[in-house]
């Protein structure tokens, strides 16, 4: 084509796109100068394309940030890390401009407005420039000097990057801290955050709202929290503490720097460990705390409670109605719940002369700050919060005729399980309608007569559907060798509609029913499968072919549509951790059942991993998912399921309670996942089978030390294995046996899968056939044993 002949036009929009893609390409560097400023789509990209900064709009609203995320190239999610403007957003961020003004970094908005600045009392704009460094920092720099004069590490947002720093100025008392969003899409600062102790103490708070400290790390000790045993620090974190005339603070590195990790305040309140996953190309929740969500200060908000046995964990109490709609439905629950009718007391007269009532809660955790009254009965607590406008709620103890009442908005709120000893009743403040009433003693009269007639019916009529349904409750289609197919409405004839429920996990919940032959299973209804009809069937039928005495068998399935459920057979002695972690003595297994349970466990797993056609690796064992039949022979459960789930079982490892203390290091690294990875939870296990505790578990003098580093020392040094073994045994135990377990626990948590022994190999040293040698302590136990008594 000869450029010379073609038109003016033509000629002038080339140039024109020539300048505009140099113009863009020079945005491509990794800093912001006095002649190169950032506005609309551009960005700035660290050096080796680490990070990259731009505005952004983290939701679906109109406001735009300027943020820093992962490049695309390291982390496929756009995952933002640090915000500059969370408190003041920008509605145009093509007439918005981040640049050098004054020596400072300025965002100006759309108006030309400065709206965020580094706050820097300078005027050296030349000689200034922003740098987005690869560890995530974006500096300003001024010339002739090596010390940043800003950095974002000083400021950060949620996330606490490595090589960041959380600590308190000695002479300002400034703290630098974690802020958590407002919610999943509003970076404006939340209700939660993350800081050092203002008084000077090594430990970190959790704090609602600046004021109320909800959880403690505890004192770093030099090498690990005091209140956190779980975290094996010197395996994938150096935590280094820092303390000088000026300020306090910590900082840490990764020891494997090809690692993606970010601890994050989380809008749920709780501080979170997130590493990236590949090849799944997903962030994983590899630790949290506080562990249990409802343990988080006020989660659900004012007038909300929490419950940890349900989904979701928060609910209003009777007579309110979320308050934030939208949040509440993004499992964003701190902004509470509102009345749905307001209350009488305050007006200058009562409507239809009626006046508040209270609606009992049972079994309710009380809330904080409550008053007491000097009152002799509940008819008095009760007349006394009622002549009172600002009282919500009142419980009466009438062990000791305690009238506590509650002034504003209640807080804190968490439903207990009935029959909770703990468990009180609150009784909350609600406006007469709220209440049921009748016109006339005629209408009572007149409604009890016709209703209890159409209740006969009802009963009459539901009684014949029931037994109609129950003659034709199909025996299911038998699809492969002894596999059954079955009907959803067959399975919730046989559950009574799921109302019986065993358990539940990361993979579903399970309910007991009873086939038309009088069989009880175990029926559970499985969540987040995203598979086609296909190869679900396909999967389940290669499950449903495993069959072996230490395995839970698959007696069939159901899948119509998005309802997909397993049917097993039913354990009647439930699952291993409710007879571990039992307090009822007649539920503790003597050291020979628990021997056995043991020895079962590992045949299991040799099963799946060297006897099946292809290696199954179960993903998650740990106690509840051991089932003892009515001969306590024990059964793994919930094998293959990891492999049904596929791409969502990262998020099941989230939500699946207590996993993470059996999981394997390799998880948190992005290696491929291998059967030696059962190996590490299995011997995490073994250390609960011989302790009857949960590792971690807080000891009766109030300390949270780490049972498997005291049994690599005694181990190790020749001690005396008997005082490792539940207390509750009384020393009744096999001392020979004993000691073989604990070496075999040590030798399957090797930090190198290679050392770790194959559970076949376990199966023969359990057995007698092969000698153990003494173990090495694994590298991510040497800073407990050393520590131990710190």
């Amino acid at each position: 084509m000869d450029f010379k002949n073609c038109s003016p036009w033509f000629k002038l929009s080339v140039l024109f796109m020539f300048f505009s893609l140099k113009f863009h390409l020079s945005l491509a560097a990794d800093r912001i100068t006095a002649t190169q400023p950032l506005s609309g789509d551009q960005t700035i990209v660290s050096a080796k394309s680490f990070f990259e900064l731009g505005f952004h709009r983290p939701g679906n609203l109109s406001n735009y940030y300027i943020c820093m995320w992962y490049h695309q190239s390291r982390v496929s999610q756009k995952t933002v890390v640090w915000v500059a403007n969370r408190e003041i957003p920008i509605s145009d961020r093509f007439s918005s401009e981040l640049r050098i003004s004054d020596g400072n970094l300025v965002l100006f908005n759309e108006s030309k407005v400065p709206i965020w600045s580094t706050k820097l009392n300078s005027n050296a704009s030349t000689s200034v420039e922003a740098v987005l460094g690869d560890d995530g920092n974006l500096i300003l720099n001024g010339s002739g000097s090596s010390v940043p004069l800003w950095q974002s590490f000083d400021h950060p947002a949620d996330t606490w990057l490595p090589g960041a720093k959380i600590g308190l100025n000695k002479i300002t008392g400034e703290p630098t801290r974690l802020i958590s969003w407002k919610n999943k899409e509003d970076p404006t600062p939340g209700l939660f955050s993350l800081e050092l102790d203002p008084n000077g103490t090594s430990q970190y708070y959790i704090l609602w709202n600046m004021s109320k400290i909800f959880w403690t790390s505890g004192t770093w000790n030099g090498q690990i929290f005091s209140l956190v045993p779980e975290m094996r620090l010197n395996y994938i974190y150096n935590f280094s503490y820092f303390s000088n005339a000026s300020e306090n603070y910590f900082t840490y590195s990764l020891y494997n720097n090809s690692l993606i990790s970010r601890f994050v305040m989380d809008v749920g309140g709780q501080i979170q460990q997130m590493s990236w996953l590949l090849p799944a190309n997903q962030w994983n929740l590899f630790w949290n705390q506080p562990r249990v969500q409802c343990e988080v200060y006020a989660y659900c908000g004012a007038f909300g409670s929490c419950n940890a046995k349900s989904q979701p964990f928060c609910n209003c109490l009777t007579g309110f109605d979320p308050k934030l709609v939208d949040e509440w439905n993004s499992e964003v629950y701190s902004g509470g719940c509102t009345r749905k009718t307001n209350l009488q007391c305050g007006n200058s007269s009562l409507v239809n002369g009626k006046r508040d009532k209270f609606m009992a809660s049972p079994s309710m955790e009380l809330p904080a700050n409550s008053q007491v009254l000097n009152v002799g009965t509940s008819q008095e607590c009760e007349s006394n919060c009622l002549s009172n406008c600002s009282c919500t709620a009142y419980a009466f103890d009438n062990s000791n005729s305690n009238c506590s009442i509650w002034i504003g908005d209640l807080l804190n709120l968490r439903q207990l399980a009935d029959g909770d000893p703990s468990g009180k009743t609150l009784y909350v403040r609600l406006a007469a309608s709220e209440f049921s009433s009748s016109k006339s003693n005629k209408g009572v009269v007149i409604g009890a007569v016709v209703g209890s007639v159409v209740l006969v019916v009802l009963i009459g009529f539901v009684l014949f559907v029931i037994l109609r349904r129950k003659r034709t409750i199909r025996p299911g289609k038998v699809v492969e060798g002894s596999l059954v197919a079955y009907g959803y409405r067959d399975l919730q004839n046989a559950t009574k509609n799921f109302s019986e429920k065993l358990g539940g996990g990361g993979f579903g919940s399970v309910f007991k029913g009873m086939l038309p032959d009088s069989s009880v299973i175990a029926v559970k209804k499985l969540e987040s499968i995203s598979q086609g009809e296909k190869q679900f069937r396909t999967e389940v039928s290669t499950i449903g072919t495993i069959q072996h005495v230490n395995l839970v068998r698959l007696r069939g399935f159901c899948s119509e549509g998005t309802r997909k459920l397993l049917v097993y057979d039913y354990m009647s002695n439930g699952s291993l951790d409710s007879h571990l972690f039992c307090e009822r003595s007649s539920n503790v297994l003597d050291w020979n059942a628990r021997y056995n349970v043991a020895l079962g466990t590992a045949r299991g797993l040799t099963y799946l991993h060297e006897k099946c056609r292809d290696c199954i690796i179960h993903c998650d064992i740990k106690p509840e998912n051991i089932l003892l039949d009515s001969e306590f022979c024990p059964k793994v459960a919930d094998f293959g399921l990891a492999k049904l789930v596929g791409r969502d079982f990262s998020r099941v490892l989230t939500t699946m309670r207590g996993t993470r203390g059996y999981l394997a290091p390799e998880w948190i690294s992005g290696v491929a996942i291998t059967a030696k990875a059962d190996v590490y939870s299995y011997g995490m296990m073994l250390f609960e089978i011989i302790s009857g505790r949960r590792n971690s578990e807080q000891s009766e003098d109030g300390t949270v030390k780490f049972f498997p580093s005291w049994v690599a020392r005694q181990i190790t040094e020749g001690g005396d294995v008997l005082s490792l073994l539940d207390p509750r045994l009384e020393g009744n135990a096999d001392q020979d046996e004993l000691t073989r377990v604990c070496k075999i626990a040590c030798w399957c948590i090797q930090d190198d899968e290679t050392q770790r022994p194959s559970m076949g190999q376990v199966v023969q040293i359990l057995e007698g056939v092969l000698n153990v040698n003494l173990p090495p302590i694994p590298r991510s136990l040497q800073v407990f044993v050393e520590n131990q008594d710190t």
